[in-house]
């Protein structure tokens, strides 16, 4: 692997580090972030093929860091709920995601983000929230996405938030979802072969330096009301679902 490294400068290698760690520390704060902001800085370094399975690498390794750092606040009959139709779902999307128009997906999925936000305080001010079925109907949604495209985190933000949990319960239960999804997304690609030595050096970069943002976030988020933490939640989600709907008009 670190021969493979070798073949970048040290500014990009310093650049993807840098951008791990900052990414970490907003993914560990909002839930969602990472996928979004890393694309940035890795497409002009290794192109925009390569991506979405460094990211699904990096992923696994992200969510796996926040799990020990969350661990104690998984909710973990949502988490059931959610995987029960999220990894089949994951394990299709990430079959075909090369055939998918990634214009109208991201498009797609700006709307529903922005119109998640607006959905979820809908249900709040009339006290109702996301049951199960919702919710894993949410899930294979979720799934199918997440299997084609990176920074998709949000979607998972969006159900877990409208079924009614809130504050650190929110990026613990986001997390050990992911870490199953990003796992199967990533045996789906092995075997597709889309994984090299390239891809997995970059992805073991990023999910090195992503270990102390997750700690970093979990003292932040551990300081902050909770009323706030939603704030935060609500702003990211709406800035998410902007940024790829911009994205695919582009």
């Amino acid at each position: 692997m670190a021969g493979v490294l070798l073949q970048f400068s040290l500014l990009q290698l310093g650049l993807v580090a840098g951008a791990a760690v900052f990414a970490s520390v907003v993914g560990g704060i909002a839930g969602y972030g990472t996928g979004l902001l890393l694309p940035v800085v890795l497409v002009p370094i290794i192109g925009p093929e390569p991506v979405v399975p460094v990211m699904a690498i990096a992923s696994l390794l992200i969510n796996v860091s926040r799990v020990a750092a969350f661990r104690a606040a998984i909710e973990w009959r949502r988490t059931l709920v959610v995987l029960a139709t999220a990894v089949p779902a994951c394990v299709l999307g990430a079959w075909f995601y090369t055939r998918l128009s990634t214009a109208g997906t991201q498009l797609v999925i700006g709307a529903f983000l922005v119109a998640s936000v607006l959905l979820r305080r809908f249900l709040k001010a009339r006290d109702l929230r996301l049951g199960e079925g919702g919710l894993a109907a949410g899930g294979a949604g979720f799934g199918a996405i997440t299997g084609t495209a990176p920074g998709t985190g949000v979607i998972l933000i969006s159900l877990l938030m409208a079924s009614g949990l809130g504050g650190a319960a929110v990026i613990a239960t986001d997390a050990a979802i992911s870490v199953i999804v990003h796992l199967v997304q990533v045996l789906v690609f092995g075997v597709a072969g889309v994984i090299d030595a390239r891809v997995a050096a970059i992805a073991l970069l990023i999910g090195a330096c992503s270990v102390p943002g997750a700690f970093l976030a979990r003292n932040i988020v551990g300081r902050m009301p909770v009323r706030l933490h939603a704030a935060i939640l609500d702003g990211v989600v709406l800035l998410g679902g902007a940024m790829m709907v911009a994205s695919a008009l582009r």
